[in-house]
C-alpha cells in the first residue's frame, strides 16, 4: 500500500478479498473508475441504510461506469451473509487481516473503536483520486455527493 490518500494523486492501492475469498486488487481494477466504501459493521442499521440505498440507486454508479468496493473489517462469511440476505449487487471486500490496515492507509480507521469511518473515495480509471468524503460512524453519506462526484468525473 502506499501513502495517506491525497486528491489528484494515485489512491493507496491495495489486495482484499471478496465475499467468496477472491482476491481484488484496486490497481488491476484501472481503466475503470472506482468508488471505495468504507463501512463500520455489517448488519448495523446505518450502514445497512446507505449500501441499501446505493444498491436501489446502481444505476447512477453504472451510468458514470464506477464501479462499487465497499470494505469493512467483517469477516468474509459475514460479509457473504449479509451480502445474500440484501442482494447486494456490488463487492463486499473484507479488511480483517491485518486488521484495518486498508481503512488505516486511506486514514479512516478509528482504532478506539477498531472499525472503520464512513469514508468514500472515488477513483478515477487511471487510479488517481478524485473525491473523498468522511463522515462520523453514526453519519450517513449523502447518495447526491455520489452522484455530484460522479458526473464532475464525466466532465
Amino acid at each position: 500500500m502506499t501513502a495517506t490518500p491525497v486528491l489528484g494523486e494515485f489512491a493507496p492501492d491495495f489486495t482484499l478479498v471478496d465475499t467468496h475469498g477472491t482476491p481484488v486488487t484496486l490497481s488491476a481494477l484501472r481503466g475503470t473508475p472506482v468508488v471505495v466504501v468504507f463501512i463500520p459493521f455489517a448488519f448495523s442499521g446505518t450502514c445497512r441504510g446507505e449500501l441499501c440505498e446505493i444498491r436501489d440507486n446502481i444505476a447512477a454508479f453504472d451510468a458514470g461506469g464506477v464501479r462499487v468496493l465497499v470494505v469493512s473489517c467483517d469477516s468474509t462469511f459475514t460479509l457473504r451473509a449479509w451480502k445474500e440476505q440484501e442482494g447486494y449487487g456490488f463487492d463486499l471486500l473484507s479488511d480483517f487481516w491485518p486488521h484495518g490496515d486498508v481503512a488505516r492507509a486511506y486514514e479512516v480507521f478509528d482504532e478506539k473503536a477498531g472499525r472503520p469511518l464512513r469514508g468514500s473515495f472515488l477513483v478515477d480509471a487511471d487510479g488517481v483520486l478524485r473525491w473523498s468524503v468522511v463522515n462520523p460512524a453514526g453519519q450517513a453519506r449523502d447518495l447526491g455527493a455520489y452522484r455530484a462526484a460522479i458526473a464532475a468525473l464525466a466532465a
